[in-house]
């Protein structure tokens, strides 16, 4: 959010668009709605992409490409297999965990955000939660509802 900030000062000022693109921690389309919604152009999605029948490291994926005390480079990460190409980006899911069917995910937030396009998607509403799993939970408790 805040190179996107930056990016549309230097916008304002310049009269030039500069792309963002968000490297790492897009692991379902969850966050990559996310991602363009706080103002990204683009994505990557290596290990999600790692995930497909068609990829060449068959389940694995070698991480990022800086070096990281836990996790020097060259580093192979076991992510398995989790369907098709086709799968992950278009449907029909066959898991639950939100890494496949990534156009429908990111189409569904748009059309919920009101976003025609990706820079009407940069002007939607961000809210921060403490925590999705437990937003609400306190509320529940105290009605009675919560089990």
């Amino acid at each position: 959010m805040d190179c996107a900030a930056a990016r549309d000062d230097y916008f304002r000022a310049s009269g030039r668009y500069i792309p963002i693109v968000t490297d790492g921690g897009i692991r379902n389309g969850g966050d990559l709605c996310k991602a363009f919604a706080c103002g990204a152009d683009g994505v990557m999605l290596g290990s999600i992409f790692a995930q497909t029948e068609e990829a060449p490291g068959r389940g694995n994926h070698w991480g990022m490409a800086t070096p990281h005390e836990a996790l020097p480079r060259g580093t192979r990460i076991r992510v398995a297999v989790n369907g098709s190409l086709e799968q992950t980006l278009f449907g029909p899911t066959s898991v639950t965990n939100g890494t496949q069917n990534l156009v429908g995910a990111l189409r569904t937030s748009m059309g919920v955000c009101g976003a025609r396009n990706v820079r009407e998607m940069h002007q939607a509403e961000i809210v921060i939660a403490p925590s999705i799993k437990t937003e609400g939970k306190g509320f529940q408790y105290t009605q009675g509802l919560a089990k």
